[in-house]
């Protein structure tokens, strides 16, 4: 035994690193390790021998055990000074050029939109991102067998074996904000809900996750008249134009009734969009006249109360105001891209300085 733990505590104060000591370890105390094998001998030894031997091979287990331990913290404050000296850092030399950070082109828009509805009296109005099936579908006055409904489209949430509970969903649009607006607030109202939703899609101008805002405007004695102002309005600050026409061709949502898109005058010569003249037009949203069935969800009297609504892709908006070709370039974390079309951190967007500077 005295060999053996000369050998072992020589040989493991020579261990190199981790892999040469647990090498050690299996040749010492493993399963098939010299000390091990010296163990199973006891059961061929006499009484008398066994009390000698026996503590003799648990004492040398055991300082073998320590020594290996100890090694293996040895081994480890090593690398760690090691790192440490390699990985040092001057504190006194003179710091790099201080660089201001850029703003996001989807933050930059949303701020944007936000700040010309706010001024015709929109309000912001959030709500959550995972919803609940009739927030998100049955209170819009989409039925059961709507495609939009099927996994195809929509993202369902993950629900045990046995629960009966509705199915929740990752929001497929920013409309359950006007439902949960219309409870807490009642009529009139006037409110945007910008913010993240997600669909089943994915290409050049698709994402599964994407940004969408939303206004609702109601009141005893809104129209579509009001409507095509509002978006007139919008469009004429948004693009920093003196002049827009919009089209309003007869579409279908289950959530407005007239529904409408609409398209806005164009040009696109050279590659560049120039708005308000031209001969092209160009689809940029969804809207119409809020469907009695939405109000009575939202709590309000269709019998007394009128309004209207309207979404667009806040992502889509801004490709096509600041020339972005692929919308899948906006979640790319790409650095160099958003030097080139960010925006400086302070300059705040307000009508009249304007809003893109």
């Amino acid at each position: 035994m005295d060999d053996l733990r000369i050998k072992y505590i020589d040989l493991i104060a020579g261990a190199a690193d981790e892999g040469a000591l647990e090498d050690l370890r299996v040749q010492a105390v493993g399963k098939k390790g010299e000390v091990s094998l010296k163990m199973r001998e006891l059961g061929k030894m006499t009484p008398e021998e066994r009390q000698v031997a026996g503590p003799a091979l648990n004492a040398l287990k055991d300082e073998i055990n320590s020594a290996l331990a100890a090694k293996k913290a040895a081994l480890a404050d090593a690398a760690l000074d090691e790192r440490l000296r390699t990985e040092w850092l001057d504190v006194t030399l003179p710091a790099r050029d201080r660089r201001q950070g850029t703003i996001h082109p989807v933050s930059q828009v949303t701020e944007e939109v936000t700040t010309i509805f706010a001024d015709m009296g929109f309000s912001v109005a959030e709500g959550p991102q995972i919803e609940s099936d009739w927030y998100n579908f049955d209170a819009l006055n989409i039925p059961a067998e709507h495609p939009t409904r099927t996994e195809m489209d929509t993202f369902y949430m993950h629900r045990a074996e046995g629960d009966n509970r509705p199915p929740h969903v990752l929001r497929t649009h920013t409309s359950p904000v006007q439902i949960r607006s219309m409870e807490a607030q009642g009529a009139p109202i006037r409110v945007i809900a910008p913010g993240r939703v997600y669909r089943a899609d994915y290409d050049q101008t698709h994402t599964p996750m994407f940004h969408q805002i939303e206004g609702l405007a109601i009141d005893k004695d809104l129209s579509m008249a009001n409507l095509k102002w509002c978006l007139e309005e919008f469009c004429r600050a948004y693009f920093e134009v003196d002049k827009v026409e919009l089209r309003f061709r007869a579409s279908h949502f289950p959530f407005t009734e007239p529904s409408a898109e609409v398209d806005l005058r164009c040009s696109w010569k050279g590659g560049t969009l120039k708005v308000g003249e031209g001969d092209d037009w160009m689809e940029i949203l969804g809207s119409g006249m809020v469907h009695p069935k939405v109000l009575q969800a939202g709590g309000i009297d269709p019998a007394d109360w009128q309004g209207f609504a309207f979404g667009m892709g806040i992502d889509r908006i801004a490709m096509l105001k600041y020339g972005m070709p692929d919308l899948r370039a906006f979640f790319d974390s790409d650095l160099r891209w958003l030097r080139h079309y960010g925006f400086a951190a302070l300059d705040a967007p307000n009508l009249p300085a304007g809003l893109s500077r």
